[in-house]
């Protein structure tokens, strides 16, 4: 049968089939894919692309608004330079095709070309023998035969046959795919994708179609894995969403970032994509441009180095309120999961894409209380997966389940993998205490015999460490919801100062309290010195809320006491720190 037009409906549907095409490729995709790094996952991108337009886009009737539809949903879901490619490429041909109800192929055929020029300026550095050169070639074929066929049957299987020949020629226009003796990722998904179609139009049925394999499908979304040393650190991705977006501005600060930029989008709704060494000072910028949400960051160095050789023979997993130092963290290869941080309108990523300095700066400024928020299930699942093959088993600390519900969420995680070779512990801590734990969890790593001898020195740590913390004010616990407006009024009132401390459960408790701060701090050296010739300090740190001065104060005074010095000195995470509000600071101590 001649389809001589297309109709909204038809086209959501052919979508659904060239996406149900690319997601039975997408594991080949990620074994062969290289450029611009080959970190494996344009497969996956594609794919996850994909099934985001079947979860999200309807199919109305006409084509412009079915169109509109689809590419909505692609740019929510795009991920990845190809997704971002693709969803940007679809959004072009929304803008280019009028309020037909119906479009005939000579329609078509202008419409995909004249849409070839959205991919091209999504890019800072357009490269040929990439999707780009695919998608181009495809569609200057396809306006090419426009009057030649009628029939869309006809026209894009003849187009199809260039792109497979464009797609075998990549290899001469990327030196890299050449050297690897492949064909681009990208280009290879597309083709698969105008198969799909082909093959819908030819021989398939709505019935096949509106089955739930698109929905159903679910992607271990891999950490990269990245064989060769690489410039820019962070594999970083939001969507960006407002009124009268500047696309170009927000294009210029991106690409200002680092490599691999790309941005997608229209004046309400973009998406970018850029591989930085700075992803806090590029949120910072981007928040007066855009309100930012779903926020990716993803360590491709310390990726690549787990993927080459891994140190140990357990991986240790920790979230972003655990504070030690950042080159401990690297060293051991610690993997930190960020917690979410909404600060108004925009998704943080706790540490990695808001610093503490910004963060309190936008506290004090604006006077917004930020929220915290856990990350996903998912989350959790994908960095399990990647370490379990690398490691022989993964063990997790997490905050205290006492202070938040991340440890029953990443228990529930575990689950998804073979009990002997995961373990989920509750710190019971948090911050610099939880730093402690690890830092002295990470002296005896490759002494201990098993998953359980590990865990249990864990739990064993962490009954040891104590955590003392010389609040200034009550005002952010307040706006937390942590304190009641009533005991905040009245502490303000009678110049309350008090010390928060942690029980065995890990929930927050008072240790004490003074008229003043002066005394606030006279009162703890003195609950330290008591507890020195009781318990031995074996380490200690301090965390401060933007209050270096008093921590170092307090350093100098216990390395008296116990004759050492502190471990570390360093800021609060942000997503500990806007509960304890700033001037806070924590004294974390670690017996012996």
């Amino acid at each position: 049968m001649k389809i001589k037009y297309l109709d909204g409906r038809r086209l959501y549907f052919a979508f659904l089939a060239g996406g149900k095409a690319i997601i039975k490729d997408f594991a080949y995709l990620n074994r062969i894919n290289v450029f611009p790094v080959p970190d494996g996952d344009t497969g996956t991108n594609l794919a996850s692309t994909m099934k985001a337009i079947a979860e999200q886009a309807r199919p109305f009737r006409s084509v412009k608004e079915a169109l509109r539809s689809i590419a909505d949903a692609a740019l929510t879901g795009a991920r990845g330079n190809s997704g971002l490619i693709f969803a940007q490429y679809i959004y072009g041909l929304s803008k280019e095709l009028g309020s037909e109800i119906k479009i005939s192929t000579a329609r078509f055929g202008e419409s995909v070309r004249n849409a070839v020029r959205y991919a091209y300026n999504s890019i800072a550095h357009p490269q040929e023998g990439t999707m780009l050169t695919l998608i181009r070639e495809w569609a200057e074929e396809v306006y090419r035969n426009r009057h030649r066929f009628s029939d869309y049957q006809e026209l894009l299987h003849h187009s199809l046959e260039k792109a497979k020949q464009v797609l075998h020629d990549t290899p001469k226009k990327l030196a890299v795919l050449k050297k690897a003796g492949v064909v681009d990722a990208g280009a290879k998904g597309f083709v698969d994708f105008i198969e799909g179609v082909v093959h819908f139009i030819g021989q398939g049925s709505l019935k096949n179609i509106l089955d739930q394999e698109l929905l159903e499908v679910e992607f271990q979304e891999a950490p990269h894995k990245i064989k060769e040393d690489i410039p820019f650190r962070y594999c970083t991705e939001a969507l960006l969403t407002g009124k009268n977006l500047d696309l170009e501005k927000i294009k210029q600060v991106v690409v200002e970032a680092g490599d691999s930029a790309i941005v997608g989008g229209s004046d309400t709704r973009a998406r970018f994509h850029v591989h930085t060494n700075h992803p806090q000072e590029l949120f910072f910028s981007l928040k007066d441009l855009a309100t930012i949400t779903q926020p990716k960051a993803e360590d491709m160095k310390l990726q690549a180095e787990i993927a080459r050789q891994p140190k140990g023979r357990i991986a240790l997993v920790v979230d972003s309120s655990c504070d030690l130092p950042v080159e401990i963290l690297e060293q051991n290869q610690v993997v930190i999961i960020p917690f979410l941080m909404n600060v108004g309108d925009h998704v943080f990523l706790d540490k990695l894409t808001i610093s503490p300095d910004k963060l309190y700066e936008l506290l004090e400024r604006d006077e917004i209380m930020p929220r915290s928020a856990q990350p996903s299930p998912k989350t959790v699942e994908n960095w399990i997966s990647f370490l379990l093959s690398h490691f022989e088993a993964v063990l997790v600390m997490t905050i205290s389940s006492g202070l938040s519900g991340f440890y029953n969420l990443v228990r529930s995680a575990a689950e998804n993998f073979p009990p002997d070779r995961v373990r989920v512990v509750d710190s019971r801590h948090l911050s610099g205490t939880f730093g402690l734990i690890v830092q002295r969890l990470l002296e005896h790593r490759s002494e201990s015999q098993d998953l359980d001898q590990l865990a249990s020195l864990a739990e064993g740590l962490a009954r040891k460490t104590e955590l003392l913390v010389d609040i200034k004010t009550l005002k952010y616990m307040v706006k937390g919801g942590r304190v009641s407006p009533m005991k905040g009024l009245l502490a303000r009132l009678l110049n309350l100062m008090p010390i928060i401390t942690l029980d065995e459960q890990g929930k927050a408790t008072a240790a004490g309290k003074s008229f003043s701060r002066k005394q606030n701090f006279k009162k703890i050296v003195k609950m330290i010195r008591a507890r020195h010739q009781a318990h031995p300090i074996h380490s200690f740190s301090v965390v401060h809320v933007r209050n270096l001065s008093r921590a170092e104060a307090y350093a100098r005074e216990i390395e008296k006491i116990c004759g050492r010095p502190a471990s570390f000195i360093q800021d609060v995470s942000p997503v500990v720190g806007i509960h304890n509000g700033i001037g806070a600071v924590g004294i974390c101590l670690s017996y012996e």
